[in-house]
């Protein structure tokens, strides 16, 4: 039990100091821009393409509620491609090359690969049922 306090006290006595030891200061002075003019001027356009996106979508689907659902099912579908291929790699791995000697990681690579693949599907099809749902079935 004291072997335990003595080590406490001394990471805590260590943190201390090392938090004490940094004196940077992250200040940027008042005649110095941070970001310069191309790189504001690429982000109004960003900015502005984007809210064009965002009023198309409450054009489309003739409300504020479903225009902003639909946009955001839409960055989903988008943004859940890559992220499902690279859980799939990572699901492989566990599956193929670390499950080879332990039965239990092959079927937590099996497991994983399956949910991911459900994911993907679900993140793929609700923009699609969203659209049916709203455009069919409010009319």
């Amino acid at each position: 039990m004291k072997r335990v306090a003595t080590k406490i006290i001394l990471l805590v006595m260590l943190t201390v100091t090392i938090i004490f030891s940094f004196n940077n200061v992250l200040a940027v002075p008042e005649n110095k821009e941070i970001i310069s003019n191309d790189t504001k001027s690429q982000l109004v356009n960003i900015t502005n393409k984007e809210k064009k996106s965002i009023e198309d979508y409450y054009d489309l689907y003739g409300s504020k509620t479903y225009g902003t659902v639909a946009y955001v099912l839409n960055k989903v579908r988008v943004y859940s491609i890559p992220l499902c291929f690279l859980g799939i790699a990572i699901s492989a791995i566990y599956e193929y090359i670390l499950g080879i000697r332990h039965m239990e990681t092959r079927d937590k690579g099996f497991n994983m690969m399956i949910t991911i693949i459900t994911i993907f599907v679900i993140c793929q099809v609700l923009p699609l049922v969203f659209a049916i749902i709203i455009k069919g079935w409010r009319n």
